[in-house]
């Protein structure tokens, strides 16, 4: 009995003319992740995707899980494929579903005839189905509204195909089709969850960190590199920038108002990212504010802290709160990682009683202490690069 995954595409189905770069952009994503699993065959047909082993020692488990975590994919299947058989189909129904309808207490067979020369309709094919099932599994009953299990059978032009419930898979659009944008990582919870969030609208990553030795570590380093792997494994190898800013932010503690030190090394973290991002052509920075969280995340900040920016900046969670946040972080698996005890540069110097409605003639006033620009080109001129790569 062949074994294959099924993959069904989610609103790329809707991209109208321009629907055929999306599909060959996810055929190639697929075929490149999942090549280190073994040899398989990837093509796309009537809006399905079919991954089909062409050896035997193919690892469809390890190409399961790294389909699962690929953008453009909205859910999946496991299938067994038979020939077009109304009696090899029913055969194959109870023996590769054994374990679901055993465990069982009620299912339903939903089947879709896409090829129109078989000669049984779709209501044909699931009442068939049903009752071979039934006559092998007496335990069992049809509940057609709450079944336990759902024996899908689709049958297509090169074959028949069973399986159960799909699996969600990752949704959105294929990384690359979006653009491409700079996003200031962090190890706290909020940017890998905007990083992903970016990334599965199709938006290309280039990330930057900004470190501030002695007073931030070689393992806070370490835990942002680690949060940026679990976040490539969803959209592939991401080129990071890690920008020295100590110099920047003792030069804000000694010549600025305390009040607005945040705010004013916010503003030149956007002068930084927006070198850098032009350089990558990048069209977008990406944060991972939510209005009101912290005082530097008021609106009154923010607009003070975009009015340097020079690019567009994507905020995702500028409306979730933290619960919702913690929930997608906790669902891509950075939570605990984030978590970890070990300060990034924006906790360091930080204010006792912060301003959270600066004025920028304000902050523009306070910033006449420093040296903009040649603060600005000396983080450039020091910029270190690294490749994170989920498969290393």
């Amino acid at each position: 009995m062949n074994e294959v995954i099924l993959l069904k595409l989610g609103e790329i189905v809707l991209k109208g003319q321009n629907r055929r770069a999306f599909e060959e952009s996810l055929l190639k994503t697929i075929r490149r992740r999942i090549a280190p699993k073994g040899e398989y065959k990837v093509s796309i047909s009537q809006s399905t995707i079919y991954v089909e082993p062409q050896r035997d020692d193919c690892d469809l488990d390890e190409a399961e899980e790294k389909i699962s975590k690929i953008f453009g994919v909205v859910a999946y299947s496991r299938a067994c494929i038979v020939e077009k058989d109304l009696e090899a189909i029913q055969k194959a129904a109870v023996e590769y579903l054994a374990d679901e309808l055993n465990a069982a207490r009620v299912f339903k067979v939903e089947s879709k005839r896409a090829d129109k020369k078989f000669p049984y309709k779709s209501p044909e094919i699931s009442g068939e189905v049903g009752g071979y099932i039934l006559e092998n599994y007496p335990h069992i009953a049809v509940d057609v509204h709450k079944p336990d299990v759902t024996v899908r059978v689709e049958v297509r032009e090169k074959g028949a195909y069973i399986h159960s419930d799909p699996k969600p898979g990752a949704g959105g659009i294929p990384v690359g089709t979006g653009g491409k944008a700079a996003i200031l990582i962090s190890g706290g919870i909020d940017s890998p969850v905007a990083a992903w969030m970016m990334a599965r609208r199709g938006v290309e990553l280039t990330a930057i960190h900004f470190a501030s030795p002695p007073y931030t570590s070689e393992r806070a380093l370490d835990k942002v590199e680690r949060l940026l792997k679990k976040v490539s494994e969803y959209c592939g190898r991401i080129k990071m920038y890690i920008v020295n800013f100590t110099e920047i932010q003792e030069q804000i503690r000694d010549f600025c108002p305390e009040e607005l030190s945040t705010v004013i090394m916010r503003r030149f973290m956007m002068r930084v990212s927006e070198k850098i991002a032009r350089e990558e052509e990048c069209h977008a920075l990406i944060t991972g504010e939510s209005l009101g969280q912290v005082a530097s995340q008021t609106m009154q900040a923010i607009e003070c802290t975009d009015a340097c920016a020079g690019l567009p900046v994507f905020r995702p969670l500028i409306g979730t709160d933290k619960s919702e946040i913690v929930k997608i972080a906790q669902n891509i698996d950075t939570f605990e990682t984030s978590i970890e005890p070990f300060e990034d540069c924006c906790t360091v110097f930080t204010p006792r009683h912060p301003r959270t409605k600066p004025t920028l003639n304000l902050l523009m006033g306070a910033e006449k202490n420093l040296d903009v620009e040649a603060l600005v080109q000396k983080c450039m001129d020091t910029l270190e690069v690294k490749y994170i790569d989920y498969r290393k």
